[in-house]
C-alpha cells in the first residue's frame, strides 16, 4: 500500500483520506456478507439441536449399559473373592501339611529306637551301638527347634512328655549299668592292689579306659556316676604315696608305730598316718635297728652312704615315672570320655559343676549351652584336680620326708622334678600334670635354697675346741661332700644355674668362716688353720673342675701359699739367732756407708768375733734345734691333710736360703779370712732328711 502511494510520505493527508474511503467500502461488504449467512446459521443451530437429542439417546443407552455392567461387576467381585478364599485355603493347607510333616519328621522316634532305649543290651558292643544311635535320635527329637505355637499343641506336649519319660527311664537304666561296671572294675583292681603296694607301682587303667570308652557318647547322659570310680582311684594313689614313704624310711606298715618327732618344727601329714608320728626301723644296714626320723634328720650328710641316697633317688624317680603316664592317660581318657572338645553337653545331663556331686540326671540344661568353664583345658584341669587333688599335697609330704631324712636329697629332687616339669611342659604347658609338677618344683627349689642357707648358718655357728688342734673344719669337709654329690647329680641337668648360684654363696661363706675360725683359734696357729683348710678347698676345686669357681680356686691357692710361707717364716724364726744378730750389725754398718771389705776392721765385727759366734752353732746343735722344730710343726698340723712333709720341705728351703745369705755376707765382708760355718748345706739336707725319717 505504501508502494502504491508514492505520496504517502510526502502527502500524508491525502493518504489518510484514501485509507478512510477504503475502510468504509470494507465495512459495507462485511455487513452484506453477514446478512447473507444468517440462513446457514439457522441451519447450523437446527443441526446442533438434533445432535443434542442424539446425545441424550446415547446417554440413555449408556446408562442402561452401565446398569448391566454393574451387575456383571458384582458377580465378578463375588467370583474373585471366592477364588481368593480358595487360594488362601489351599495355602493354609499346604502350610499345615508342612508343619505336620515337620513335626512328624522331627518329633517321631522310630520303634526300634524306643525299644533300644527301653530294653537295649548295654553290655554288648552291638547293643551299646544301638543305644547310642537311639540316644542320638532322642537327642535330635528333644533338641528340635519348635516354631512359634508348636508348644501349645496337645500332640506336641504329649510327644515331649513321652520323650522326657524315655530319657528318664534310659538315664536310670544307663546309670545303674555304669555303676555296676564301675563296681566290677573296682573289684577287678582290688585283687592287684596288694601287689602294687609292695612293688610301688600304680595300677594300669588302660584296659578299664578301653572298656569305658565304649560308653563315651552315652556318658554324656550320666557324668555324675563317674565320681565313685574316680574317688576309688584317689584312694589308691594315696596308698601308693604311703608305700613310697615307707620304702624311703625303710619300714613296713606293720613296723610303723606312732612315735612323735620331738623337736620337729612342722608336721608332715601323710595320707593314712601322720609322718610326725612315724618311726623309722631299719634292718641290715649300718644304722641302729630302731631310729626315729629326727635321728636321721640330725645325722650329718657324711653319715649317710651313697647307697641310701641312690635308694632315695630311685624311689623318687619311680614315683614321678609312675605318676606321669597315669596323669597323661587319665587326662586323655577324660577328654575322650566326656567329649570335652565339643564344648557342649547333651540334654538330660548336668553341668560339670554339678556332675560329680552324686546327683541324678534330672537336673538339665538346655541343649547346646556351653559348660560354665572358659575353655576345654580349664574343664579338663578342673576334673583332673577333683580326681588327683591328693597328688600335690602327697608329693609335698614326700618331699618333706626326703628333706628330713637327708637335706642333700633336695639336690636329687630338684634335678628329677625339673626334668619331669620340662618334659610335661613340652607335651602341654597348660596341662594339669605340668601345673602340678611346676607347683611342687617351687617347693623343691625352696627346700634346696633352705639347704644352702642351713649350711651357711652352720658355718657361722661352728665352735672349735680350745684344747685340741683345729684341723680341717667340718663345713669345709661338708662343702667337699656337697660339691662332689652335686656334680654327680647335676651332670647335664637343666637347673645347673641354680647350683652355680649355690656354689657362689657356699664358697664365700666357707672363705669368710675359715678366716673367722682362724682368728678365734687358740690351740692352732692362725696360719696353720688358713693353710690347711685353703689347701683342702683348692684340692677339692681342682679335682671337681667346677667352672664357675675358677676364680675362687685361684684365690684358695693364693691364700694357701701365702699362709704356708707365713707359717714357715714364723715357725723357723732365727735358728742361728746370735749369728743372725751379728750379721744384722754388719748389714747396718754397710748401710751407714762403710765398705763391705772394711767391716772386718770394726772392733765389734772383726774376724775373731765372727769365729766366736760361729763356734756356738756346731752341727749337733743345729740338728737338735731342727728336731725340736719338727716336733712343734707336727703338733700343729692335722693328719688328714698330710701337709707335714710339704711344710718341712719349705722350712728346709727357707733354712738353706738363710744359710746362703750368711755365707754370702762372709765372702763379701771377710774375704780371704778362711772363716766358714761349722756345717754345710749338705749337712742341713741330711739333718732334715734324718729327722723326717725318724718320725
Amino acid at each position: 500500500m505504501m508502494e502504491g502511494c508514492e505520496y504517502a510520505i510526502s502527502n500524508a493527508e491525502a493518504f489518510a483520506e484514501r485509507l478512510s474511503r477504503e475502510l468504509q467500502v470494507l465495512d459495507g461488504a462485511n455487513i452484506q456478507s453477514i446478512m447473507a449467512s444468517e440462513k446457514q446459521v439457522n441451519i447450523l443451530m437446527n443441526l446442533l439441536d438434533e445432535a443434542l437429542k442424539e446425545v441424550d439417546q446415547i446417554e440413555l443407552k449408556l446408562s442402561s449399559y452401565e446398569e448391566m455392567l454393574q451387575s456383571v461387576k458384582e458377580q465378578m467381585d463375588q467370583i474373585s473373592e471366592s477364588n481368593h478364599l480358595i487360594h488362601l485355603s489351599n495355602t493354609n493347607n499346604v502350610k499345615l501339611l508342612s508343619e505336620i510333616e515337620f513335626l512328624v519328621n522331627h518329633m517321631d522316634l522310630a520303634k526300634g529306637h524306643i525299644k533300644a532305649l527301653q530294653e537295649g543290651d548295654l553290655a554288648s558292643s552291638r547293643g551299646i551301638e544301638a543305644c547310642t544311635n537311639a540316644a542320638d535320635a532322642l537327642l535330635q527329637c528333644m533338641n528340635v527347634a519348635l516354631r512359634p505355637g508348636h508348644d501349645m499343641l496337645l500332640a506336641v506336649k504329649q510327644q515331649q512328655q513321652r520323650f522326657s519319660d524315655l530319657r528318664e527311664h534310659f538315664a536310670r537304666r544307663l546309670a545303674s549299668h555304669l555303676n555296676n561296671v564301675f563296681v566290677q572294675q573296682g573289684h577287678d583292681q582290688s585283687s592287684t592292689l596288694a601287689q602294687h603296694s609292695v612293688e610301688l607301682t600304680l595300677p594300669n587303667h588302660h584296659p578299664f579306659h578301653r572298656d569305658l570308652l565304649r560308653y563315651a557318647k552315652l556318658m554324656e547322659w550320666l557324668k555324675s556316676t563317674d565320681y565313685g570310680k574316680y574317688e576309688g582311684l584317689t584312694k589308691r594313689i594315696k596308698d601308693f604315696f604311703e608305700v613310697a614313704k615307707i620304702k624311703m624310711t625303710g619300714t613296713t606298715k606293720k613296723a610303723r608305730s606312732l612315735v612323735s618327732l620331738h623337736g620337729s618344727s612342722g608336721k608332715l601329714t601323710g595320707s593314712t598316718s601322720s609322718l610326725n608320728k612315724l618311726s623309722v626301723q631299719s634292718s641290715g644296714n649300718r644304722r641302729s635297728q630302731s631310729s626315729s626320723l629326727l635321728d636321721m634328720g640330725n645325722m650329718s650328710a657324711s653319715d649317710l652312704d651313697v647307697a641310701d641316697r641312690t635308694k632315695f633317688d630311685k624311689i623318687f624317680e619311680q614315683v614321678l615315672s609312675e605318676l606321669e603316664p597315669l596323669c597323661l592317660a587319665e587326662q586323655d581318657f577324660i577328654s575322650k570320655f566326656f567329649k570335652l572338645q565339643q564344648h557342649q553337653s547333651m540334654p538330660g545331663t548336668m553341668t560339670e559343676a554339678e556332675d560329680l556331686d552324686g546327683g541324678t540326671s534330672s537336673r538339665q540344661h538346655n541343649a547346646g549351652t556351653p559348660l560354665p568353664v572358659s575353655s576345654e583345658k580349664d574343664m579338663i584341669r578342673q576334673m583332673m584336680i577333683k580326681i588327683f587333688r591328693c597328688i600335690e599335697p602327697e608329693l609335698n609330704n614326700l618331699i618333706a620326708l626326703g628333706d628330713k631324712i637327708d637335706s642333700f636329697n633336695s639336690l636329687y629332687m630338684l634335678v628329677k622334678m625339673s626334668h619331669h616339669v620340662w618334659t610335661a611342659q613340652n607335651v602341654d604347658p597348660a596341662s594339669f600334670l605340668s601345673t602340678t609338677l611346676g607347683n611342687v618344683l617351687v617347693t623343691v627349689k625352696r627346700n634346696f635354697d633352705k639347704c644352702i642357707s642351713n649350711q651357711i648358718r652352720q658355718m657361722e655357728e661352728v665352735k672349735i675346741s680350745k684344747k685340741s688342734k683345729v684341723g680341717i673344719l667340718p663345713f669345709v669337709a661338708e662343702f667337699e661332700e656337697f660339691a662332689g654329690l652335686a656334680e654327680s647329680i647335676f651332670k647335664n641337668a637343666e637347673r645347673r644355674g641354680d647350683l652355680d648360684k649355690a656354689y657362689t654363696k657356699l664358697i664365700r661363706g666357707v672363705f669368710v668362716n675359715v678366716e673367722k675360725v682362724a682368728n678365734e683359734s687358740q690351740k692352732t696357729p692362725r696360719d696353720v688353720v688358713m693353710m690347711e683348710n685353703f689347701h683342702h678347698i683348692f684340692a677339692t676345686l681342682s679335682r671337681l673342675k667346677i667352672s664357675c669357681l675358677e676364680a675362687e680356686k685361684k684365690e684358695a691357692k693364693q691364700k694357701y701359699t701365702d699362709h704356708l710361707q707365713s707359717y714357715v717364716i714364723y715357725s723357723l724364726g732365727q735358728p742361728l739367732e746370735k749369728l743372725n744378730h751379728f750379721f744384722e750389725g754388719v748389714e747396718a754398718r754397710v748401710a751407714q756407708g762403710i765398705r763391705e771389705e772394711e767391716v772386718s776392721y770394726q772392733l765389734a765385727f772383726n774376724k775373731q768375733e765372727l769365729r766366736k759366734v760361729i763356734k756356738e752353732y756346731p752341727g749337733k746343735e743345729v740338728k737338735k734345734g731342727l728336731d725340736n722344730l719338727y716336733k712343734k710343726v707336727d703338733k700343729h698340723l692335722c693328719e688328714e691333710e698330710n701337709l707335714l712333709q710339704v711344710v718341712w720341705h719349705s722350712m728346709q728351703d727357707e733354712f738353706i736360703r738363710q744359710y746362703k745369705h750368711f755365707e754370702g755376707l762372709i765372702a763379701r765382708c771377710y774375704p780371704g779370712s778362711g772363716v766358714t760355718m761349722e756345717f754345710t748345706i749338705q749337712d742341713i739336707l741330711d739333718y732334715c732328711s734324718s729327722i723326717a725319717q725318724s718320725h
